[in-house]
């Protein structure tokens, strides 16, 4: 990828081998638990009929747009928790953690009450262009789903917290129980109760609310070197939170918009016809497993950084992200070479329609073909430069190949010249490869390394 060659004293790495493996390996499983358990869901939900298991995409794609900028803030948690770490100041770090929980609690549930509030316009107009028995499913789905979101913002905001201590494997554990109460209540609901799609949301919000507890008491717990205060008032430090909003409003911002053209996107989708809404929403839940290693890079790779620029060392910040990025590309090779050897095999579990199957495997062998090297570059890579702060360059560069080549390319490949759902992925993969181009050219530079956070 064209990086230079980075030496440096091995015997005073911040992270081993066995450091880095016990971060990104429980990552891994844990995004591999919550691709399986939105297959699942998926495929218990298409029982219920293709309308709603398109009326449930089109409603996780709205609540995609909050809960991203959620996960947003909980990385500029991250990221100044873990800056301190690298300084070794403990205290500062408890400090960030507080702050960065109790704002995160506050911000979800205004989230929660905004959604509520555009409901009529999210389901009559966003989604208008989809078929009334569609619209049907996705008001139901909406009204449980909405409820989850400060849960899922407790849980997101505690899992972060003890990533940056390098602890991934409770997070893990927690999604663990969080996914199989999900399945669990979603059988329940859905196949002995005859709840339907009312029973797949109720599912989603009990699980939510279940792991925000369990990860919110451990989080309480004093024996760890990061740890929330045991109280309910809450006094805000407005220059500590300054710090952790100046890492985490521009990644929430380009989050949003990310997710805000997703949205638009999903009003082309729709247009194609519920046979595409229901081939995009099972190619996202499989296309999750075709990222699966990077998504986990993507996350862990914050965690390392951070410490690595806390401690004032970029020769391994440098070496660090060689050889994650590499790291990810050989395991998106090997993975989808699998998933793509079984595709016929896994779309079958869903209960397709013939046209649905067809157009889901045109998109998955699309995507598992470009991803491989691709995707590590396009949102591995820039996770360095959030680490150390620069959000703002990572913002805008993101923002612009979304919206103008992103939506322009979907647009146009998928509605001028035909290529329906096709030409919505395609454009995805062009995004991609843009940014990706960018966010190498700002990391030669080598700017990202004059940031200060803290």
């Amino acid at each position: 990828m064209g990086m230079k060659k980075t030496k440096i004293d091995k015997s005073k790495l911040l992270f081993s081998n066995k450091d880095l493996a016990t971060l990104l390996i429980p990552l891994g499983i844990e995004q591999f638990l919550t691709a399986l358990v939105g297959i699942v869901i998926t495929i218990m939900v298409a029982h219920v009929g293709e309308v709603a298991v398109s009326g449930v995409a089109l409603v996780d794609t709205v609540i995609f747009l909050f809960m991203w900028a959620l996960i947003a803030l909980t990385t500029g948690g991250a990221v100044i928790a873990g800056q301190y770490l690298g300084q070794k100041n403990i205290q500062k770090g408890c400090e960030a953690t507080d702050q960065m929980v109790w704002f995160t609690t506050f911000l979800g549930i205004g989230l929660m009450l905004l959604m509520y509030a555009s409901r009529g316009f999210i389901v009559n107009v966003v989604f208008g262009a989809a078929d009334q028995e569609v619209l049907v499913h996705a008001n139901i789905f909406f009204i449980y789903v909405t409820a989850s979101i400060p849960f899922i913002a407790l849980y997101n905001a505690g899992a972060a917290i003890f990533r940056t201590m390098g602890n991934s494997k409770l997070p893990m554990l927690i999604s663990l129980v969080m996914n199989v109460i999900n399945i669990a209540a979603g059988y329940l609901f859905i196949f002995v109760l005859n709840m339907g799609t009312q029973g797949a949301g109720l599912a989603v919000l009990i699980s939510r609310i279940v792991s925000a507890i369990i990860i919110i008491a451990y989080l309480c717990k004093g024996d760890q070197l990061l740890s929330l205060s045991r109280t309910l008032r809450y006094r805000p430090d407005w220059q500590m939170i300054k710090r952790v909003l100046r890492i985490g409003v521009p990644n929430g911002l380009e989050n949003s918009m990310f997710q805000l053209g997703k949205i638009l996107l999903i009003s082309l989708i729709a247009s194609f016809g519920t046979y595409s809404i229901a081939a995009n929403a099972v190619g996202m839940s499989i296309a999750m497993f075709q990222m699966l290693p990077g998504m986990a890079a993507a996350t862990g790779i914050i965690t390392v950084i951070a410490r690595c620029v806390g401690a004032g060392d970029y020769e391994q910040a440098e070496y660090y992200t060689k050889k994650i990025v590499l790291l990810t590309m050989v395991s998106l090779a090997v993975l989808n070479g699998f998933i793509l050897f079984f595709i016929s095999d896994l779309l079958s579990l869903y209960n397709l329609s013939y046209e649905t199957k067809r157009i889901a495997t045109e998109v998955l062998i699309f995507h598992g073909i470009t991803c491989i090297v691709i995707w590590p570059l396009a949102f591995v890579l820039p996770g360095t430069l959030r680490a150390a702060g620069d959000v703002k360059v990572v913002m805008v560069i993101s923002l612009i190949t979304m919206w103008v080549i992103r939506i322009g390319f979907s647009y146009l490949l998928g509605d001028f010249f035909s290529m329906g759902l096709l030409g919505v992925w395609v454009a995805m993969v062009i995004d991609q490869s843009v940014r990706s181009i960018c966010f190498i050219v700002r990391y030669k530079t080598g700017r990202w390394k004059l940031i200060r956070s803290i």
